[in-house]
């Protein structure tokens, strides 16, 4: 297109042209009507499959280990209280002790103290001080760590974890696995080729000295990235159009440079003011973004 605007073969130029200082020496350039910059195409990563301890995500292995050794010395300590004090019961008519059978056996006070953390009710209900003492800490350990773990409980059950192996352009050039490049000709190429940013710089030296990386068409870029590991640096508004037609692909992180889209006309056009002007026009009407 700049060629036939060079030439006289056209007298204005409406696509994807972006305005660069290569461009603008030998053509000229109505003021952008749309601005953008460029970003990295890349294919949604995979959902980690589900496994069957997902249950225990709501709380760090420390916090299991203490529970299940809370749970054990509680148990214990019970039995062994329970053993002198659960023996005897208070008449109510002459005051006096009377033996009765403890209930707290070894078993049954592990069994009380896991029904308790569950929430459960239990047959059995401690007679003595003692015990009883013990019981409500217990209880109000239980009670705090249920709250914590069903809040907890929800969100890891609705949040779906996906593994994003990059982040932004500077993952990008600090990693080697996955492979990146872009059209091979066009303002974006030249932008790495002439950036002295030294994630950009680096960036490039990767794809320059990979020819294969370049591709021919945005078209070959995006089929490139859903079949194999490959990130296709592109424009961001053929980026969001690509990204709102295929759900296989993703944006990732922002905007590397800004720039934008002009009309392209031959050097000295009288219609370069007018069609700025109109533009600059529906701009301030909100009529073109």
């Amino acid at each position: 297109m700049v060629g036939e605007l060079q030439r006289g073969d056209a007298d204005l130029a409406v696509a994807s042209l972006t305005i660069s200082y290569g461009r603008s020496e030998v053509i000229d350039f109505t003021v952008p009507y749309m601005h953008l910059g460029i970003s990295i195409l890349f294919k949604k990563p995979r959902i980690t499959d589900s496994d069957w301890f997902k249950f225990m995500d709501p709380l760090s292995t420390q916090v299991w280990i203490m529970t299940f050794a809370s749970y054990f010395v509680v148990s214990i300590a019970i039995w062994i209280i329970a053993n002198p004090y659960e023996q005897f019961e208070r008449d109510e008519d002459n005051g006096q002790y009377k033996p009765v059978d403890n209930q707290f056996s070894l078993r049954n006070s592990f069994w009380f103290t896991v029904c308790s953390l569950m929430q459960q009710g239990s047959e059995l209900c401690p007679r003595a001080a003692s015990t009883r003492l013990l019981t409500g800490i217990w209880w109000f350990f239980a009670l705090i760590l249920i709250s914590s773990y069903t809040a907890n409980l929800a969100a890891v059950l609705t949040t779906r974890r996906m593994e994003t192996p990059i982040e932004n352009a500077d993952d990008l050039a600090a990693q080697t696995k996955i492979k990146y490049g872009t059209l091979g000709r066009g303002s974006t190429m030249s932008f790495f080729n002439e950036s002295k940013i030294e994630t950009y710089e680096r960036m490039w030296q990767l794809m320059s000295s990979s020819p294969g990386l370049f591709v021919q068409s945005s078209k070959e870029g995006i089929a490139r990235v859903k079949s194999s590991d490959y990130a296709y640096l592109m424009e961001s508004s053929m980026l969001e159009y690509a990204v709102e037609r295929d759900c296989e692909l993703m944006q990732i992180g922002g905007l590397i440079d800004q720039k934008g889209y002009g009309i392209g006309l031959p050097k000295g056009s009288p219609y370069r003011e007018l069609i700025s002007t109109a533009i600059l026009r529906l701009q301030e009407k909100t009529e073109l973004t």
